[in-house]
Parts: C-alpha cells; structure tokens; sequence
C-alpha cells in the first residue's frame, strides 16, 4: 500500500483500462492538437466551469483575433472582453489578460515550468496549472477538475472523509498516484473524458464502464439495490 491507500497492483488496473477505453473514445478537440502553452492556457481558462461543447464556439474564434500571448498582452481590456463576450464569467478573461502582460513582463513571453511559477499566474489554480503543465511540457503533473474528482472519489474512496480539505488533500494525492511514468498527457486528459463521457454526475453510465468490479461507488450502489447498468 502507498499514502493513498491503494495497492499497486489496483491502480496499475486503473491506468490500463482507462488508457485503453481513452485510445478508442477520447474526444477528438482542438486543443489537444498543440502543445503552444499560450493555446492550451486559452483553452484551460475557457473550461473552467463552463462544457465543452459551449467552449468549441469560442476557442478558435478568440485564438483568430489573438493568436499570440504577445497580441493578447498588448490589447486593451475592453477588446480582451468584447472577444470573450458571450462566454460569460468574465473574470476569466481579465485573468487571462493580467496573465499574458505578466508574461511578457517577467518572463519575456516564455512560459515558466515550474509549478510554484505556473501557480502565481493570475487565475491559474492548482488544477489549471497542473493540466498546462502535462499538456504543454509533459510533466507527469495531477489536475482534478470536477470530472476527475467525481471518476477518482467513486471508484477509490470506500469512506467519507471527515473534512473538505482532508477529502481534498486525498484527492489531490490519489490524482498524483495514478499517473502512469511519464503519460502524464494522454492520462490526464483520458481522466477527464472519462468523468465527461461515462462517470457523469447525473446518471453514470455504468454499463459503459470498465471499473466496475473495483469501483467502490457501484459496490454501494448494488447493496443498496440501485441498477446503474442501464
């Protein structure tokens, strides 16, 4: 056993499903064909609570009007939010625009690779600096948006934990654990469309499901004589 309190041998079944399910239904999405840091940031901060589909109607048409972090830098606020417009929770996009001015003043428009740098960023959480970090760079670096806290809770933890942040602190190790050596990007991304596509918040598709037999949430769910095979 390891600090999560899984067997290796568990989560090695873990990495290997869920690999082999994402090399047959990972979402073909346009940010998953960079590895332009500015390009995937855009992206991260157009996820955060808001879906995808919502998103792919906007990534492109903002990235045509501000294709570098440099022309994103020098825009004006008002501009920055006029292109957002419709996308909603428009702190993000002063966010965003205070993170490339930050860019281009302390770092000479180069991303930085570190997580403590990735973190001070305006707006970037723990989560979004994590997924750039992976998806950018391939640092073998844990993300837990809701998708992957929902899909890790459900078939790892057995008990409650007593607090938020204890259960966080949890997760947070968990996510970490699980990444296979160095695939750090297909993991995490295959993480989050599994959440998406199959362990969903509201009527988990179960019969789609490759963990089954593992998972702790399903285990409950039988005892209790709920059928989430569909």
């Amino acid at each position: 056993m390891r600090r999560t309190g899984i067997a290796p041998g568990l989560e090695r079944t873990f990495q290997r499903r869920l690999l082999r399910w994402y090399r047959s239904h990972g979402r073909n999405l346009p940010w998953r064909k960079t590895r332009d840091p500015y390009r995937i940031l855009v992206s991260e901060v157009m996820l955060q609570q808001t879906q995808v589909e919502r998103v792919l109607g906007f990534y492109d048409t903002f990235l045509t009007r501000y294709p570098t972090v440099e022309e994103l830098a020098s825009a004006r606020p008002g501009e920055v939010r006029e292109a957002w417009g419709g996308l909603g929770y428009y702190a993000r996009a002063r966010n965003l625009h205070r993170t490339a001015r930050q860019l281009i003043r302390r770092h000479r428009g180069h991303f930085p690779k570190t997580f403590g740098e990735v973190c001070a960023l305006p707006g970037v959480g723990r989560s979004t600096a994590g997924a750039l970090l992976s998806f950018a760079f391939h640092i073998d670096s844990p993300i837990l948006d809701t998708n992957v806290k929902r899909l890790l809770s459900r078939v790892f933890i057995q008990r409650t934990s007593p607090t938020p942040a204890h259960s966080e602190r949890r997760l947070w190790r968990l996510s970490a654990s699980v990444i296979p050596k160095g695939r750090g990007w297909t993991f995490n991304q295959a993480l989050m469309d599994f959440g998406a596509l199959v362990c969903t918040a509201k009527n988990p598709r179960c019969d789609a499901c490759c963990f089954t037999d593992i998972c702790h949430a399903y285990a409950r769910w039988t005892l209790r004589g709920v059928d989430r095979r569909g």
